[in-house]
């Protein structure tokens, strides 16, 4: 199913203006900014899932394809991927720029939590990993396999497939990242656990009141038990415990916003992503 752009309510509009800014804030904590005037560009410093380019915050003016060419051409230089994320309602020009440039451009619903969602419940395989926990750098091996087949449909990879790419990934860098953010109170990070393994995980990660819950993903063997929606719970009710006012994120697909609606989700623009 398509996903096409919405009309915001006035409401809709505060809250994405309230996104734009959060997206700005959130890549400077371990990441480098570099301006190309309409479009910023950021670099990530250390590990972790390389960053994007997006609209520079407060400009209102019209992009170009040879805006993201230049960008583009610093990405390659850098040797990170050519990708790019924005909001489609709050620069809806982009897009054609995007995709003039060469670049394939996928939606996915973007979402907030009502405020009078009720409180989700617990599941006993899932809870909120520390800082030193042992699995949690098995918990953040879960989306590379989770996300290498997308969508809900159960699929062959399972617990020996998760073991070998924990194994393939070991001091990649990232679990001690991710500690120091936990640390810090600028990431959580929950799983849910079967038999020693992570199956489902996932993190949001803080900026003042607002929190992004992001890559939410289950081993394709485990999928349709109810485990991502498990995980986002127990990732709303930490945000809620911190005084998180609101809580966002971009759904996979129409199936995944489905799932995140009975969460108390709902639809407030569309999250565009692109890439080579």
């Amino acid at each position: 199913m398509t996903t096409s752009r919405v009309t915001p309510s006035a409401s809709d509009a505060s809250e994405l203006a309230l996104l734009e800014r959060y997206y700005d804030a959130v890549p400077r904590t371990s990441a480098r900014a570099e301006d190309f005037g309409p479009l910023t560009l950021f670099v990530r410093e250390g590990a972790g899932w390389p960053f994007y380019a997006r609209p520079t915050l407060g400009h209102a003016g019209p992009v170009s394809a040879a805006d993201v060419d230049k960008v583009r051409a610093r990405q390659r230089e850098l040797g990170v991927p050519e990708a790019f994320e924005w909001v489609d309602e709050v620069s809806p020009g982009l897009r054609a720029a995007v995709e003039s440039s060469g670049l394939a451009v996928h939606a996915h619903p973007l979402m907030v939590l009502a405020p009078d969602a009720p409180a989700p419940r617990p599941h006993p395989l899932v809870h909120v990993l520390g800082a030193d926990d042992a699995l949690l750098h098995a918990a953040l091996v879960v989306p590379h396999l989770a996300f290498a087949a997308p969508g809900t449909a159960v699929g062959p990879a399972g617990p020996a497939e998760l073991a070998a790419e924990i194994a393939a990934r070991a001091g990649d860098g990232r679990a001690p990242q991710v500690a120091e953010r936990i640390r810090a109170g600028a990431t959580a990070v929950a799983a849910a656990v079967e038999n020693g393994l992570p199956l489902c995980s996932g993190m949001h990660n803080p900026v003042g009141s607002v929190t992004e819950i992001v890559g939410v993903g289950t081993v394709p063997a485990a999928r349709r038990r109810g485990l991502g929606e498990a995980v986002t719970s127990a990732l709303v009710m930490d945000a809620r415990a911190r005084g998180a006012s609101t809580v966002f994120l971009s759904a996979g697909d129409e199936d995944v916003a489905r799932m995140y609606g009975r969460l108390g989700f709902g639809r407030v623009g569309t999250a565009l992503i692109a890439e080579a």
